[in-house]
């Protein structure tokens, strides 16, 4: 096996996302995808077996349309990695299986990550992200002042650097993190205690009539909106919760966004039992506004006061502008250097789970073999099974 510069085959399946990615040690070949979203919309949310049997459907063609890209063969594959958790218990199956069965017949080894570090892993693809220094920040495809495409692409984190950081935002999970090693350790510092962000964009559009996905909704909802026309609330900021530095309070770096929706919930009703029209594009901007204003705050926060000079933002809801540009301010603003990962690679992608593949095979880490089963529920500080 190439330990250096390994040919790396990555599954995604913990949702509602069928992904193949294709990486070389550090660059992407390519990341295919096909989503089930469509088939979920009418029931405005994610349907486990829905998703689980899309999954079966689109993995052959996905993965045939991958290797086509990327102009290569299962042959010449050095290792295959695959999502193990967490995600929908049914939806991780069918990959796993799948990447099982690849392994045994390809006699390739197998690596069983976790999603949400390969979230991570995504960064450190050197045509993969795009890096906020202190002083602004640039992209591979950047223009120009002049509007030409920019010749100087950004510095790839290609390996970790120290000090570093991850801010994840998702349907599912919210987390701040500090990695010392993408491989091997990896912290929790924060995480959201009830409703992730995501989740709560979901229920809000709801709320609003927006449809699903509530994400991409509110978002563009909210530019026509005025988000200081409304104060919702900013969950688990108050005195007793917070603490200070030298005594920190029991959620310092933890978010609840649960209370944030029943607001939203209270507002609607009290527009309509007055018989005003709902202003639901103001709503939706002071929602949005509260939740990355509580994000970044906090986020920022656990960065300065655990000495983390480097953060990464990804996860579905990092392709949120408001999410980006927030993020972008207060990471400037406190000195952190910010990576971004492109649209495409913030949603669950195969792509990320190569990455993250690569980088134990290029650590030396043994392969996880087959018997190892999926874990819904896998914490954030398991790299790999």
């Amino acid at each position: 096996m190439n330990r250096t510069q390994p040919l790396v085959l990555g599954i995604e399946s913990s949702c509602d996302e069928t992904g193949v990615g294709i990486v070389r040690g550090t660059a992407l070949l390519t990341n295919t995808v096909s989503s089930s979203m469509d088939e979920h919309v009418r029931f405005g949310g994610v349907i486990p077996e829905i998703a689980s049997r899309a999954h079966l459907d689109a993995f052959v063609p996905t993965l045939e349309e991958a290797l086509a890209e990327a102009d290569v063969s299962l042959a010449n594959i050095d290792a295959i990695a695959v999502t193990s958790g967490p995600g929908l218990a049914g939806a991780l199956m069918v990959g796993v299986c799948a990447a099982k069965a690849l392994a045994v017949a390809t006699g390739k080894p197998l690596y069983a990550i976790n999603h949400l570090v390969a979230h991570v892993g995504v960064g450190l693809l050197q045509n993969g992200a795009a890096t906020m220094t202190p002083s602004g920040i640039t992209s591979p495809q950047s223009p120009t002042p002049s509007g030409e495409p920019s010749q100087q692409a950004p510095e790839a984190l290609g390996t970790l650097p120290d000090n570093m950081g991850a801010l994840l935002v998702s349907g599912g999970h919210t987390e701040i993190l500090r990695i010392r090693s993408i491989t091997d350790d990896v912290e929790l510092l924060g995480s959201t205690i009830d409703d992730a962000a995501g989740e709560a964009y979901d229920k809000v559009a709801r709320l609003l009539g927006l449809g699903y996905p509530g994400g991409p909704a509110i978002d563009k909802l909210a530019r026509t909106g005025n988000a200081k026309a409304i104060r919702f609330p900013r969950g688990l900021t108050q005195p007793k919760y917070m603490g200070t530095a030298e005594e920190p309070g029991p959620h310092r770096y933890d978010w609840s966004f649960s209370g944030l929706k029943t607001a939203v919930a209270r507002c609607v009703e009290q527009f309509e039992a007055s018989g005003e029209t709902v202003p639901v594009a103001d709503i939706a901007a002071a929602f949005q506004e509260a939740v990355v204003d509580v994000i970044t705050a906090k986020a920022v926060l656990a960065c300065r006061e655990n000495g983390i000079t480097e953060v990464l933002l990804g996860g579905g809801v990092a392709a949120n502008s408001r999410l980006r540009q927030l993020t972008e301010q207060r990471c400037r603003a406190a000195g952190i250097r910010l990576t971004v990962p492109p649209l495409p690679l913030c949603t669950d992608n195969g792509a990320m789970v190569a990455a993250l593949g690569a980088q134990l095979v290029m650590a030396g880490v043994q392969p996880s073999g087959i018997g190892f089963a999926p874990d819904s529920s896998m914490p954030v500080t398991t790299v790999s099974a």
